[in-house]
């Protein structure tokens, strides 16, 4: 990593309501000041929070997947003093949730609230939504390609930084078949086939 510091940046990012990126290739630069430029700039969502409230009834144990450090204490969700995070124009932001559901148990699995303030007005807007087993899908290859491609980089993400060295390329022998189908139905995206090099790279 050399001088390097991805969790400072990303701190200094948060905390003055900003963005950061590495940029080590001119794709990278063209891709950052050139695609994605407006959206970085033109912000449509300021201190976005996302709350999620479990039924315990059906939910045995969950796991947030990453934002370690972006966590929001339960008592300042609703607090709009309390410092949230920036969303531009044409982003999207992915939080993923390992989940284990008791066994036979049906019904209600989780309420999520999002809380934002209006970029131009600052006037705070918040709604939620109910997720049912019901709306669970049967195994992974019935998710979305969307869902499969985030669940995937996830995946490929808890390998570099859990794994050792040596478990690594047998870990990722799976994540580089995934990646490698999803190339083929995400035709021609740029991105997508910069992660299938990047997951070969780090197997090998």
């Amino acid at each position: 990593m050399g001088n390097y510091n991805d969790v400072l940046l990303e701190q200094l990012g948060d905390k003055g309501n900003g963005h950061y990126a590495y940029v080590d290739t001119i794709a990278e630069a063209k891709r950052i000041f050139e695609e994605n430029l407006t959206g970085t700039l033109q912000l449509i969502a300021k201190d976005a929070k996302i709350q999620v409230d479990f039924n315990p009834d059906v939910v045995r144990s969950y796991r947030l997947i990453g934002y370690e450090n972006r966590e929001v204490p339960d008592e300042k969700f609703r607090d709009d003093k309390y410092d949230g995070g920036e969303v531009g124009a044409g982003h999207s932001v992915t939080a993923l949730y390992e989940l284990k559901l008791w066994p036979e148990k049906k019904g209600k699995i989780a309420t999520t609230y999002v809380r934002y303030k209006k970029a131009e007005t600052g006037a705070v807007t918040e709604f939620k939504s109910e997720f049912n087993t019901s709306q669970l899908n049967r195994g992974f290859d019935d998710s979305s390609k969307q869902f499969r491609l985030a669940a995937t980089v996830a995946e490929f993400a808890e390998i570099l930084r859990k794994q050792l060295l040596g478990q690594r390329r047998d870990a990722l022998t799976p994540v580089l078949q995934q990646a490698q189908t999803l190339a083929g139905e995400f035709k021609d995206d740029a991105d997508v086939i910069e992660f299938v090099d990047l997951v070969s790279k780090a197997q090998n």
